[in-house]
């Protein structure tokens, strides 16, 4: 190579630095995010101008936001005439449900509904056998959204419910992300589904030419089902039999739990899923909700919930800025289960802050998790976390999967997120709030049997790891706001 050429190369080096540092800088997005983005940039320039285009910024499609652009006013009027939960008396509510109820209500004009009968599913299998029982019962529709649907075991009789259903005059609607269930929507079965009725839609699909034009790698991460409009279940667990899941990963079955909703907050998720069919089919409103709020569930409990959609085209940061108010709200105590730990320096200081101020605080983490670059990245954060107060216990049970804070013992975000930029920046994903102290218990509880399988970290060892792992964790940490 002569002078020339790597005069050539140089600048050319120089100019991607340039042209993309320029756009990242315009982007405003968080510190951490940008600055993650400009040492890409600056170490791997071609490969990480390359990348920057693909997924650097949030492009959904003209197309996709001209659709959710009209759908935005006929479905905030719907919402406005769901009756919400009538106000508490101040000396009566827990400190944290006012924060919580009118954050979501200004952010994304989900309001709190009362009357709710809210049942805790723990494991798969219970839950999968529990939806297929609903479906069996089905008279007019089953709607399913989810992340992931995995062929064998269980999971293949849930197909045969909605077999059954159609056949017998159900309207069967599933909704599939393009990317985690990529083998189930080319496979035989999908086929069979399709054959008999079943409508079986692909969501945020991806391939090369897409590529070019639209951000590929925004998934829809939520898990909905709702019956009859009747009935709803959300949570952590995608539409998988854990005995015939990523068996070879190495990290053992993955352990999820769900709730079974019933009540006028069945309206609140059976929404979530209208808003993403309409975006993925094209229909019409009117084609999927009634045009009244009388339509709604009769009254089946004493929990008042509310729901918070959150992805592009919500809110941005509303979910991260839910879950900061939940933290800084709690008290006495807050108990945390991920999968992926992988947040921001805001948060890290929320848990930090918690904890000085006397709140006892745990974090419930897999001992093992199927990401070796997130698994650094998440470990990072150990040594201050840990000096702070924090208890960290690392789950020997399989890979743990349930998302879930409880806030007192009284106020429980439940969901699809992950503590992770991913979740809280990137994807769609759905999160249910329960005022409920009744609920609160039950997910404590279960919190507290994963803690019996944990192995809790001590700092003094922690701090005895060798350097290649801490280098590998600081590493991990500089490019974790990509993760």
């Amino acid at each position: 190579m002569n002078n020339i050429e790597i005069m050539g190369f140089g600048l050319l080096h120089i100019a991607i630095v340039i042209v993309i540092s320029l756009r990242v800088i315009m982007q405003r997005r968080a510190p951490g995010v940008s600055l993650a983005w400009l040492l890409l940039v600056i170490l791997l320039p071609y490969a990480g101008a390359v990348l920057y285009i693909l997924i650097g910024e949030r492009t959904l499609g003209r197309r996709r936001v001209l659709r959710a652009a009209a759908l935005l006013s006929p479905l905030q009027d719907w919402l406005g005439r769901i009756p919400p939960a009538p106000e508490m008396a101040a000396d009566a509510v827990p400190f944290a449900w006012p924060k919580l109820r009118q954050f979501v209500e200004g952010s994304v004009g989900f309001t709190a509904v009362a009357n709710n009968r809210l049942e805790l599913i723990e494991g798969a299998h219970a839950t999968l056998k529990m939806i297929i029982d609903d479906i069996d019962r089905a008279h007019s529709t089953c709607d399913l959204e989810f992340y992931i649907w995995n062929q064998g075991g269980v999971a293949d009789e849930v197909a045969e419910a909605l077999i059954r259903a159609e056949a017998r005059g159900v309207r069967c609607r599933v909704l599939l992300d393009s990317v985690g269930s990529g083998p189930f929507l080319r496979s035989k079965l999908a086929r069979r589904m399709r054959a008999r009725g079943v409508e079986l839609v692909e969501a945020l699909p991806v391939g090369l030419i897409r590529s070019l034009f639209v951000r590929v790698d925004l998934r829809m991460h939520r898990k909905i089902v709702v019956i009859d409009g009747s009935i709803a279940f959300t949570g952590s667990l995608n539409l998988v039999d854990p005995q015939f899941f990523k068996q070879g990963s190495g990290v053992g079955e993955w352990v999820d739990a769900m709730v079974r909703v019933t009540g006028p907050a069945v309206k609140l998720l059976e929404l979530v899923f209208v808003w993403d069919w309409l975006i993925e089919t094209g229909e019409t409103l009117e084609d999927l909700i009634p045009d009244n709020a009388e339509d709604m569930p009769a009254p089946a409990g004493q929990a008042i919930a509310q729901v918070l959609p959150s992805g592009p085209g919500y809110r941005a940061g509303a979910i991260h800025q839910l879950l900061l108010t939940a933290v800084y709200s709690a008290r006495r105590e807050l108990i945390m289960t991920t999968p992926y730990f992988v947040p921001d320096e805001a948060f890290i200081d929320a848990l930090q802050a918690a904890a000085h101020r006397g709140v006892e605080v745990t974090l419930i983490v897999p001992y093992r998790i199927d990401s070796v670059l997130v698994r650094y990245a998440s470990r990072a954060y150990n040594d201050d976390l840990l000096r702070a107060g924090v208890r960290i216990m690392r789950f020997r049970g399989g890979l743990l999967h349930t998302k879930s804070v409880v806030v007192d013992g009284e106020t429980t975000l439940f969901g699809t997120v992950n503590l992770d930029f991913r979740s809280l920046r990137l994807n769609f994903e759905v999160t249910m709030i329960a005022y409920d102290t009744a609920f609160g218990a039950q997910v404590r509880d279960l919190q507290l049997r994963y803690i019996e399988q944990c192995e809790p970290m001590d700092l003094e060892r922690w701090r005895k790891r060798g350097r290649i792992g801490r280098f590998m964790e600081n590493s991990a940490q500089l490019v974790s706001p990509l993760l």
